[in-house]
């Protein structure tokens, strides 16, 4: 570093790791001013004070805040907002990490590498058995995140001293696809004539004859077993029941979750989620 006490924009870039661009471009939003602007030449000048700032500014600009955030963050520093603030931006990351693992999964299950083998995706037709479930009914923000409702449903079941005869699963009322508030009840099989309180619901579901789809795979699989259970009926001339919140309960399509845990990823089989999904027949 050189011996002078103000610092040219190229040396002050170099030594902040932030471009002549973008230190003008924080010069522009208020977040970095140069210390002095010389009138003639229009050379730009920084003081080591101002590296500390600089230093701030690109550790939240690295971990993915915009100018305006960054702002307004400068300004809570060592404050419970800024502390709040930094909580939600790991929260968001963890969730976007999560997201790439399952797509990255995704792909390779559905387009898999020279030697791999393709997704393990069987359907068949399949006679349900009639069944007593106790279910758990509400509105979660999207398929991927129905762990909220299960975590609301393993302590009253626990309360109320229900044991599961099996595994269990959801069943989906909304009768479409849905990009967020999705209409789903989480449900395990329990004895005839079992009582729950409410919000649990007991409910006898008659036999049903089902299109099942098997998938021993990614819980991100679901969507192309859906897409596999409509090919097939087409292929085998069978019409698949409507299933929307007008229609029977027992016509509503559903997934079993045959591997130990929940589809939130708390636990999993040892090669992986198990998952039948079901779509009746009218």
């Amino acid at each position: 570093m050189s011996n002078h006490t103000s610092l040219g924009i190229g040396e002050f870039s170099s030594l902040t790791r932030i471009s002549v661009r973008m230190l003008r471009h924080y010069d522009q939003h208020g977040l970095l001013a140069p210390a002095a602007v010389d009138p003639f030449t229009g050379r730009r000048s920084y003081t080591r004070e101002q590296l500390g700032r600089a230093g701030d500014i690109r550790r939240l600009r690295d971990v993915g805040f915009g100018v305006a955030a960054i702002g307004a963050l400068l300004a809570a520093s060592g404050t419970p907002d800024f502390a709040s603030a930094i909580r939600i931006r790991r929260a968001e990351l963890l969730r976007e990490l999560g997201e790439t693992k399952d797509r990255l999964a995704l792909l390779n299950h559905l387009f898999p590498e020279e030697g791999q083998a393709m997704p393990a995706i069987t359907v068949t037709t399949a006679t349900v058995p009639a069944a007593t479930i106790v279910a758990l009914r509400g509105t979660v923000p999207s398929y991927a995140e129905e762990g909220v409702l299960w975590a609301r449903m393993m302590p009253l079941l626990g309360a109320a001293d229900l044991r599961p005869l099996g595994p269990g699963g959801v069943i989906e009322h909304d009768g479409e696809y849905r990009e967020r508030d999705v209409d789903e009840s989480a449900w395990v099989p329990v004895a005839p004539g079992t009582v729950a309180p409410e919000p649990l619901e007991v409910i006898s579901l008659p036999a049903r004859e089902t299109v099942v789809a098997r998938v021993e795979g990614p819980y991100s699989l679901i969507t192309e077993a859906h897409a596999r259970i409509a090919e097939y009926a087409l292929e085998h001339g069978l019409e698949l029941a409507a299933g929307g919140p007008q229609s029977p309960l027992s016509q509503r399509n559903f997934n079993v979750y045959l591997s130990k845990g929940l589809p939130d990823g708390a636990s999993a089989a040892a090669n992986g989620p198990v998952t039948e999904v079901h779509m009746p027949l009218a």
